[in-house]
């Protein structure tokens, strides 16, 4: 029997990503769903697609950028109640006002019911050792919920400085030991990295998004096959990426069914509490 699948990093198409969003413009039609730049999806067509690709669940996030929300922290809450057994929510904030920020956090976990931060460094220019990020960060250990960004190079047209695991991410999670970190998009061209700092911090992790299992690199491979089986968490970065078109792939792996298991499932639900 096919594993139901919980989704790491996954989000509604953006309304007006050319104008909200121009730096994905490229990535999607690199990625063959440039169909998603000009449309949006119900939840229902969401959910089919879901059910098409053997989808559980998505850790559904909002988005907000310098130029403004494109999906707010109230819009993911409300998804996520209308079918809470197929989509948990993920917050995100205006990194450029700290204070606000940190309220904004409390409000989307404590009242929304959101269960992590996501923040995408190269869209605010800022790597994650930022001082904007710090009260984030405490603000997050007080919650309980995981720190989720992106590492590796940007596919978006923007600067791959800030996606740099080491450095920036390593020096986040020597001064906070207690928070959970899930790195993003597999860190790409820097895995090695990233895989040391997962093996290094028993509170970060990585997931696949935005990668076809099929361009996993081998040493993630064999990272998740043998001492990170606990430590990978399985994404899409759905619309990038079709939650059928990764799913099929999966088999190529040719994981051990209970590593299978965690990779696909048990992992999220241990870091996110899903």
């Amino acid at each position: 029997m096919s594993i139901a699948a919980i989704d790491a990093w996954a989000q509604m198409p953006i309304p007006n990503p050319r104008q909200m969003l121009p730096e994905v413009v490229r990535l999607f039609e690199k990625s063959g769903t440039a169909q998603f730049l000009d449309r949006t999806l119900t939840v229902d067509e969401v959910v089919a697609a879901m059910d098409a690709g053997q989808m559980e669940k998505l850790m559904l996030c909002a988005w907000c950028g310098p130029r403004g929300w494109m999906f707010t922290n109230d819009q993911i809450a409300e998804i996520a109640r209308q079918r809470p057994d197929r989509f948990a929510g993920v917050a995100t904030v205006n990194l450029m006002n700290p204070v606000e920020a940190v309220r904004e956090l409390r409000r989307a976990v404590t009242e929304l019911g959101l269960k992590a931060l996501r923040m995408v460094p190269w869209l605010w220019k800022l790597p994650p050792n930022d001082k904007h990020y710090f009260p984030l960060y405490v603000t997050c250990i007080e919650l309980g919920i995981p720190f989720c960004t992106q590492v590796g190079h940007t596919g978006p047209l923007m600067p791959s400085e800030t996606g740099r695991p080491v450095p920036y991410l390593d020096e986040v999670a020597l001064t906070f030991p207690e928070l959970t970190i899930v790195g993003g998009h597999i860190g790409h061209p820097w895995t090695a990295e990233m895989i040391g700092l997962a093996w290094k911090h028993d509170n970060v992790y990585i997931d696949t998004s935005a990668y076809l299992p099929k361009y996993y690199p081998v040493e993630l491979v064999q990272y998740l096959k043998t001492y990170g089986q606990d430590k990978v968490l399985f994404g899409t970065n759905f619309p990038q990426l079709t939650f059928d078109r990764c799913r099929a792939q999966i088999a190529s792996l040719e994981l051990p069914a209970a590593i299978e298991e965690k990779f696909l499932r048990t992992n999220a639900q241990r870091v996110f509490k899903v």
